[in-house]
This record gives structure tokens, sequence and C-alpha cells, in this order.
């Protein structure tokens, strides 16, 4: 079975303005350097490192794919990583970086470049939920009561036990995301994320494997001190395996 990741990471990050890495001349969250490498490469490393992984191909904006790919070079990847131009809008990069999967691939997982701690365990899960069923998407319950509101007034309190917060990696078979890619373009609709635009087709049920509390997405700079720790004790973990 041939597995393609599409790592996104064109977009602007306006919710982290920190010190652009040396020679990037950005200071998009996906390049932030977490204990000396972009968090890019770090996301990039743990697609690397599976076995389950066939390709990665990374939609960047297009000032960036020459450095990156001086970067990656510098990592000397044990599989093919491909560098495709990415939208104005994360579909776009998604759409863009789709166009470029090989075409005896078998399934897509599409991962926010920004989710570096991804483990082994649940890529493997939603990957085996996947090939089963089609389309497959990782979640935690969330543990906070969750409002329905209007501006600033409550409108309902929602059932926690019937609610997920999605994270990534969100899998599925190839001609069905590419079908849902289409479909969208179509209709000129704009989904928040994959699973949106696969559920459109009426044609499979979106399986939900449970994530787990350490696959955060870096989006705001107090993320990067709960990165720091996370990392730390990953790293510890391997050292002692």
């Amino acid at each position: 079975m041939k597995v393609a990741v599409i790592l996104p990471a064109a977009g602007l990050g306006t919710r982290m303005r920190p010190a652009a890495p040396e020679g990037t001349g950005t200071s998009r969250k996906q390049f932030m350097l977490l204990e000396g490498a972009p968090i890019l490469l770090h996301t990039i490393r743990k697609f690397l490192r599976s076995p389950l992984v066939t390709e990665i191909v990374v939609a960047l904006r297009r000032e960036d794919i020459e450095w990156v790919e001086e970067m990656l070079k510098r990592e000397q990847p044990s599989k093919s990583v491909r560098l495709v131009e990415g939208g104005e809008s994360r579909q776009q990069s998604v759409e863009n970086a789709l166009a470029e999967v090989s075409a005896d691939t078998d399934l897509v997982a599409v991962h926010d470049a920004v989710r570096p701690f991804i483990d082994e365990q649940t890529l493997r899960n939603v990957i085996e939920e996947a090939a089963r069923t089609g389309a497959a998407i990782v979640g935690i319950v969330p543990v906070d009561t969750v409002k329905q509101v209007h501006r600033t007034r409550v409108r309902a309190t929602l059932p926690r036990e019937r609610l997920i917060l999605t994270q990534t990696p969100q899998v599925f078979r190839l001609e069905l995301l590419k079908e849902a890619f289409e479909k969208a373009r179509r209709d000129g609709f704009v989904g928040t994320d994959e699973s949106s635009l696969v559920e459109r087709l009426d044609k499979v049920e979106v399986a939900v494997v449970p994530g787990t509390d350490y696959n955060i997405k870096i989006t705001k700079p107090a993320d990067m001190e709960l990165a720091r720790f996370i990392l730390s004790r990953q790293s510890a973990e391997q050292k002692a395996s």
C-alpha cells in the first residue's frame, strides 16, 4: 500500500509573529526554530521515519521553495520529498500538492505542517482505518463545555459526547479526495479541512480514530513552550528505547 503525505506550508501565520530564522526572510510559524530546526523540518522528519509513508509533498509559497530545497539537501531524506507552489488558501495549496502525488498512490494523508508531534501509532491507526473505510481523521473529545453563541450571547450548550476536536492527519483514498476537490471547485465551496470536502460527496462516512493531547498545532507564541516540553520528552523516550 502506497501512502503519500501532503504538508500545506504556504500559510502566512498571522497569529504568530516571531523573529525570522536566519536566512529565511520570514516570520511564519512553520519556519520558527524549535531546538535549532524549523517546525516544518520536525514535521517532515516524523514522516521520513515512518515505514508507512511512501512520499511527501510540501506546498510552499514560491519565495520559500529555494531555501527549503537547500534545507532538505542537508537533511538527505530517505524517501521522496517534493516541493510544489501552494496557493493563497490551504485548500488551494492541498489541491496543488494533490496534483503532484504519484498516480499509483493508494491513500493520501493531509497533515498540518505545524503539528510536529504526530506519533507512529496514531499514524498507523488512521491509515489502517482509511484503508478499510476510504476516509478517516484523527480527533479528541473536548474536555471543556462547548457553547453555541451568537455574538456575545449563549444560544445552546452542545453535548460533548457528540463532539470532537479534529486533528491531522486526515487520510483518504486518492481518487475520493480528488473527486472531493473537483466538486468543491465546481461549487465554489471552501472548507476548513479536507474532511468537510469529502463529507459533501456523501459517498463514505468519515471514520474517527482517537488522537492525543501531544499532537498539538503550533499557532500561538504560547504554544512554543509546550512544544519544547513535548520535544524534550520525546527525545528522552527515544534515547531510553
